[in-house]
């Protein structure tokens, strides 16, 4: 799997592509009956190539082909691939933040924010892709940040505490989503569902070996098919740990 680090692009064009000014971005009627080119359609354009297709095969005239123009016209809105990842990051992170009421209780706010986080992973997969340790310094970065933060205002926690449930939060639910998003796709990919492959493999097992030496494997591996009718189940797998996660968290905060 292709990854992709941010922050490869050049700092001053970057940072001037994610705030650019709203305004110049309006579209005019085209001469030709088509919309004119802006930084935000070729945005766009490039999140539905990555969502479509990953973000291996996103390219400056992947994007160009998908909005019908040349691959040139694309440079006077976006310098470079580098650039326009960066951009994309930070565009769909703002997705994250909405107008829908905040539930009452931190643990609420804090759950959700984890739900909404892997409804992002399961909308845009590609950015299971990126390596974010530098993220993108734009209003979608800070905006989701902000928003996250928010949930644990006030409950008696440190600021360094706030900061760092947060990415404790963060890296469970991009494990867990990563199980997700390829549980999603292996029958896709493979053109056999989790229970025919269970299926296909099940007849051979007993010949396939002397599996005695692994008692525990085999008691647990049996109930876990059982029950999911697969190897595992990554969505149960999410709820489980999303569950303990919050115990542990609980904790820290009822200690003061």
């Amino acid at each position: 799997m292709t990854t992709e680090y941010i922050g490869r692009g050049d700092p001053a064009r970057t940072l001037a592509l994610l705030w650019r000014d709203p305004s110049r971005a309006r579209e005019r009627a085209p001469r030709k009956g088509r919309p004119e080119l802006t930084a935000d359609r070729v945005i766009a354009a490039a999140i539905e190539v990555a969502d479509a297709e990953g973000l291996g095969a996103l390219s400056m005239r992947k994007v160009a082909d998908h909005l019908g123009v040349g691959t040139m016209s694309l440079y006077t809105h976006v310098p470079g691939k580098a650039e326009l990842i960066d951009v994309m990051l930070d565009t769909v992170f703002k997705e994250t933040f909405t107008d829908a009421q905040v539930p009452h209780g931190w643990r609420a706010r804090v759950e959700r924010i984890a739900r909404d986080n892997l409804a992002l992973y399961r909308r845009h997969p590609w950015i299971l892709q990126v390596a974010a340790g530098r993220p993108p310094l734009g209003p979608g970065t800070l905006g989701k940040y902000e928003h996250e933060l928010s949930a644990l205002d006030g409950i008696g926690l440190t600021d360094l505490e706030m900061d760092n449930v947060l990415a404790l939060v963060g890296a469970y639910v991009h494990g867990a989503a990563r199980g997700v998003v390829e549980s999603a796709r292996a029958a896709q990919e493979t053109g056999m569902t989790d229970e025919e492959w269970w299926r296909a493999h099940e007849p051979f097992l007993a010949a396939a070996g002397d599996f005695s030496a692994y008692p525990l494997a085999g008691r647990v591996g049996t109930a876990s098919g059982e029950a999911y009718n697969a190897a595992s189940n990554p969505e149960v797998a999410f709820e489980f740990g999303l569950a303990r996660l919050l115990d542990g968290i609980a904790v820290l905060i009822e200690g003061r």
